[in-house]
């Protein structure tokens, strides 16, 4: 029976020890907006296939992204915020962030739909 007892514990002792998405509070209302900031800017450029296509290939290594950003750090502080820069590279380090990003990429880059009626055609 304590043998029992003791594989019971040790298996919800361990349950969540490999864990790769730990639940983590919701991103900020600052996150967000620093978020819908660099889906603006990507969207005003007209780099959104390009920036869709390289963030859901990385999407697997959104840690490496964020890593990434941190090594460019130097480079991007000259075009960016300092603080904001740091806060991307932490924001990337969820797994969300990346799918977020995507997502308000597409919202920004689809025109919006019109109410139904149509200017005349000449």
């Amino acid at each position: 029976m304590s043998g029992v007892l003791f594989w019971d514990r040790f298996r919800r002792a361990m349950a969540h020890a490999f864990a790769t998405d730990p639940a983590a509070a919701p991103l900020s209302p600052q996150d967000l907006q620093l978020l819908q900031k660099v889906a603006d800017a990507v969207v005003s450029r007209r780099l959104e296939t390009p920036a869709v296509l390289l963030l859901e290939s990385s999407e697997p290594l959104n840690f490496l992204s964020s890593q990434i950003v941190h090594g460019l750090r130097p480079f991007l502080d000259l075009v960016c915020a300092p603080a904001e820069t740091e806060r991307l590279a932490g924001i990337l380090e969820r797994r969300d962030a990346v799918s977020r990003l995507v997502r308000l990429i597409h919202e920004r880059s689809t025109p919006p739909r019109s109410t139904g009626k149509s200017a005349p055609s000449l």
